[in-house]
Order: C-alpha cells, then structure tokens, then sequence
C-alpha cells in the first residue's frame, strides 16, 4: 500500500434564470482509504445551506439557487491510501449467506446496471477465473479491451446494456456495464465518482468499487492502471446515486466546470 496527499477543487458556474432549488454532492468525506485533512466550500453569492447524509451516506448540500450568475467553488486535501496489485490478487468470493446487510442492495439490478440480463455473458467473460478478485479483474480486462473509452460520446447516462451494444461511452458508462457484470455473477459492485490524479483531460471522474474477500477494491475499466491515486467524493447504485448536483426544475447546466488534482 502506498500513501499519497492529494489537492482536489471543483468549481461550477451556472446562470440562474428562476429561483432553483438544488442538491450538490460535492463533499468528500473520511473513510477507510482517505482521510480529509482540510476542505474550503465557497457560495458566490452566500445563500443558505442544508447538508444531511443520503441512504449511502454521502454528504449532500441542499439549496436554492438565487437568479443571475451563481459559484459554487470547493476544495479538500485528502491523505490516500492505494493499493497494490500483490495485496489484492487473493481476495476471494464472499458467498450472498455472509455478505453484510448493507452490501445486498449492490448486488440487485438498477436502472443503470441491468444485471439480470447479463448472466450468461458474464459467465463467459471470467471463463475459469478463480472466484471474487480475479473474476473482477477479469471483468475489468474485458471492458477496457471491447468498450472504447471516447470522452464525450455520452452527454447523459446510458444503461449497460445500451453500453454493450454502442461498445463506447465515457468512464461512467464503462464502470456500469462492469458493475452489471459482475452483479450477474453474485459479486456486489457500486459506482463511484471523485477525483482522480493525473486524468487527461481533466474532470471529474467515474469508476466502481467490488466487495471480495469481504471489503471493497477499486476497479477502473476506463484507465490502464486501477491504483492510481484518487479521492472519492460518493457512491451508489449506479448513475443515478452519484451526480455531482442535480436541479429541480428547468433544466439547470453550468456555464462551466473547471476540476483540478494536484499530488502535494
């Protein structure tokens, strides 16, 4: 395992026609592979916050945004912990009877991991792998190798299915149609969405998370290297769990969005 200090900042701007009421999910929080050390989150101008924890625990702020030019600008410095290869390779299966309870949800189809069809070929992608990582990993081989990753071949969220069939899409839809797969084959898998050092071009980045040998690995079908350090911002079911901001109303998109990662 090796450690990194990482400077991720995200800023959104957005030009507000009506009173729109919003939820940014833009907080990393501390956990068992990053600690925040220090946040900065700034509203141009100041309104009021809510903030509560959603199902999966993520932090989410609640708010209306004012009419004209709004900002929402924020900042962590996060201590990383990454995996290496020689610590992850034995993990094994964990069978449904010893998963925890909170784990089963991620084993179920979603609107975006359509897992109940993918039986058959997820049996036939991992072919004689051992249970648990290595059929993971095999999963994830398979996905960078047959699913091109094209930036901005998706404005918005496609199914796995529709993933396999188009066989492109953007790391969001990567890591979908890998979580589908490997639902398929009783391993839970979730998405997740933070930051990611050194990504070109810079954004803010999608990948997927598996439970074997009874924890959780990060596994990213749309990179050539899954131990790249990173800061995960939240998790969920698929897509829809993890948006960065999402408005209720008129359609709401940023003018701009600008993310930096630096190692410090």
């Amino acid at each position: 395992m090796t450690t990194h200090k990482l400077h991720a900042s995200c800023t959104l701007s957005f030009s507000v026609a009506l009173p729109t009421p919003m939820t940014l999910m833009l907080r990393p929080r501390s956990g068992p592979n990053q600690w925040v050390t220090r946040e900065d989150y700034r509203l141009t101008p100041l309104v009021e916050v809510s903030e509560v924890a959603d199902t999966f625990g993520n932090l989410c702020q609640r708010l209306i945004a004012p009419v004209g030019n709004f900002e929402v600008y924020t900042s962590a410095e996060v201590i990383v912990n990454v995996e290496t290869h020689d610590t992850t390779e034995n993990a094994s299966f964990t069978e449904v009877p010893d998963l925890p309870h909170e784990v089963l949800v991620f084993l179920l189809p979603s609107r975006y991991c359509e897992s109940d069809r993918f039986g058959d070929m997820a049996t036939d992608i991992v072919g004689d792998a051992v249970a648990g990582y290595a059929q993971v990993a095999a999963i994830t081989d398979w996905v960078r190798t047959n699913v091109r990753n094209v930036a901005g071949s998706s404005t918005y969220p496609i199914s796995a299915i529709e993933v396999n069939e188009r066989r492109e899409g953007v790391c969001r839809d990567l890591a979908q149609i890998a979580i589908g797969l490997c639902r398929a084959l009783c391993i839970p898998a979730r998405l997740v969405v933070g930051y990611l050092h050194a990504l070109d071009p810079m954004d803010i980045h999608a990948w997927f998370e598996a439970f074997v040998g009874g924890r959780w690995y990060t596994f990213d079908p749309s990179t050539l290297e899954s131990t790249t350090a990173r800061i995960a911002i939240a998790h969920g079911r698929d897509s829809t769990d993890v948006a960065i901001y999402n408005q209720y109303g008129p359609l709401l998109l940023p003018d701009s969005m600008t993310v930096t990662v630096e190692e410090t």
